[in-house]
């Protein structure tokens, strides 16, 4: 089944991709999550707003879906601390992280941290969503659905807003860990 929101209804096409979906036994999930280690992904924050205040997660897993209309998508684990607020929200907060911006990638993605905090710079964006200052570029997008995926949703937004022009070059997460471009 296909939670969505705002949109009709996906291809017929679309399944179901819940725990243990055509899931293969013998393959060792380590493997797998070795094998994305070696993927370079950008840096990314994602963030709402809920009844309990903002909330947010680092995301390497953001993926440009289509041009018209302006769609992206991104992987939240169902055990995200996030995740809650994210499957009520209308709108998400996009942000991509600068070189700079290492120290705020780990807040983001350290379970427990206090996001938010006086360490975190931050105003509140249209539609609500918190914006993080010092970011090289930003959207904000509506909601328009979560899809089942094993143990996390994918979550398929449109962009409503967005600035481009903020300072840096992207930050990286391979094997692990943070890095820059070479210059």
């Amino acid at each position: 089944m296909t939670a969505t929101t705002g949109i009709d209804s996906l291809p017929d096409q679309a399944q179901d991709l819940g725990p243990g979906a055509g899931s293969n036994p013998a393959f060792d999930p380590a493997l797998f999550r070795s094998v994305f280690r070696r993927h370079a992904a950008g840096v990314a924050v994602v963030t709402a707003t809920g009844p309990a205040g903002p909330v947010g997660f680092t995301a390497t897993s953001l993926t440009s879906v289509a041009a018209e209309p302006p769609l992206l998508s991104f992987g939240v684990s169902l055990g995200s601390s996030s995740w809650p607020t994210v499957a009520e929200a209308a709108f998400v907060g996009v942000h991509i992280l600068g070189e700079h911006q290492e120290a705020l990638a780990a807040v983001f993605a350290r379970s427990g941290a206090d996001r938010f905090g006086p360490a975190t710079a931050w105003s509140s964006g249209p539609h609500a969503v918190p914006l993080l200052d010092g970011v090289p570029a930003w959207l904000v997008c509506r909601i328009v659905a979560r899809i089942p995926a094993g143990d996390h949703r994918i979550v398929v937004a449109q962009a409503v807003d967005g600035d481009p022009h903020g300072p840096g070059r992207p930050l990286l997460y391979h094997e692990g860990g943070f890095h820059r471009l070479p210059r």
